[in-house]
């Protein structure tokens, strides 16, 4: 799973290591925490200033999303991806909010990597702790008395991170119980969502994007709306807000001189001569095109029906050959590590090598 991609070429990669000083460190922290709070003022600009359809969330599920931000149902993660050089400030290159993977890697893979081959160093990571506390702490606030945990079929990845999830939430005290995502049914008489056993669930992490989840051509997607509130989701639909490029363009509206954001907007390109053209709803860099001066690079895929939005173009560091990413990771809000993404192109896909770091 994490020596290989599906390619042959290699995911796992320890025939280098990215290596940071105390400085470094604490302005990929402070950038987190600080973009954090801005994206929780943005999303309740979003609410307050009904700007739902510049996000494209579908008008049948903003109730649900009002309630739920009102509410603060719980939430566990999510990832701000960074261009960082170690001179300028990190850059904000996207947020991930609703189902960030890379997680294990980051949170246990690369920490047991530090402790083999660089004992003596540390590594910006408390990921995995604040993952049980965070999960201690939920588990008085359960529907029920099983966590289930869904993910779709065939996705290695996907089910490694659910089962990661569920050895936290476990440790932490909190029965679990996972299950593809077809193979939860709906019971009609109940009116409650169910897993194989026709038990009820009550509590569910699902690795399943929100913008999914709530498409009218969903089988399920009618039922979200009579079991909310009475069922939990993590994360909450609120993510929506959040898990949707178009978030960039709004954060660059309201803080347009932060020296962590790029200049991006939702319409055209305005007045940018080089510029990154992403759908508002992707995954995995697909339908990415970077407009440079020399020359444009493109993805295929199957997004941007949505729309798109369009940001500054900032280089990604060179190594040799190689562009990092930094995965910044916040869990319940706080920034708690981070993972390294590289790869030899300037889009970071599915198949991006991960890299892990440390600091003196």
């Amino acid at each position: 799973m994490f020596n290989t991609n599906a390619d042959g070429s290699p995911y796992w990669d320890e025939s280098a290591d990215y290596q940071f000083t105390t400085r470094e460190i604490l302005a990929i922290e402070q950038a987190t925490n600080d973009l954090y709070d801005m994206c929780l003022a943005a999303g309740q600009a979003i609410i307050d200033r009904d700007l739902f359809d510049r996000l494209r969330i579908p008008r049948r599920v903003v109730p649900l999303i009002t309630r739920a931000w009102e509410a603060e149902p719980p939430s566990i993660y999510a990832r701000f991806d960074f261009a960082y050089d170690g001179t300028r400030p990190p850059k904000l290159l996207e947020f991930n909010a609703d189902t960030p993977t890379s997680l294990l890697e980051a949170a246990v893979i690369q920490w047991y990597w530090l402790k083999d081959v660089q004992p003596d160093a540390d590594q910006f990571n408390s990921i995995h702790e604040r993952l049980i506390a965070k999960w201690r702490e939920l588990k008085s606030y359960m529907k029920g008395r099983v966590l289930h945990l869904t993910a779709v079929r065939d996705s290695v990845e996907d089910e490694m991170t659910c089962a990661y999830l569920a050895d936290c939430a476990e440790q932490a005290g909190i029965a679990t119980r996972f299950l593809y995502v077809d193979d939860i049914g709906w019971n009609a008489e109940r009116r409650q969502f169910v897993d194989l056993e026709e038990q009820p669930i009550g509590d569910l992490f699902k690795l399943y994007p929100w913008e999914w989840l709530t498409s009218p051509t969903e089988e399920f997607s009618q039922h979200i709306l009579e079991v909310e509130p009475s069922m939990q989701w993590v994360e909450p639909i609120w993510r929506m807000l959040w898990s949707n490029k178009a978030l960039l363009a709004l954060l660059y509206e309201m803080f347009p001189n932060h020296p962590n954001l790029l200049p991006a907007y939702t319409t055209e390109p305005n007045l940018l001569r080089q510029y990154v053209k992403k759908p508002i709803l992707s995954r995995e860099g697909a339908n990415v095109t970077i407009v440079k001066d020399d020359g444009e690079v493109r993805t295929a895929g199957t997004y941007g029906a949505e729309g798109f939005v369009w940001q500054e173009y900032v280089p990604l560091p060179d190594f040799g050959g190689q562009h990092p990413v930094i995965g910044s990771w916040l869990i319940d809000g706080v920034a708690a590590g981070i993972g390294i993404r590289e790869s030899s192109g300037l889009i970071t896909g599915n198949e991006s090598r991960f890299v892990p770091h440390l600091f003196r």
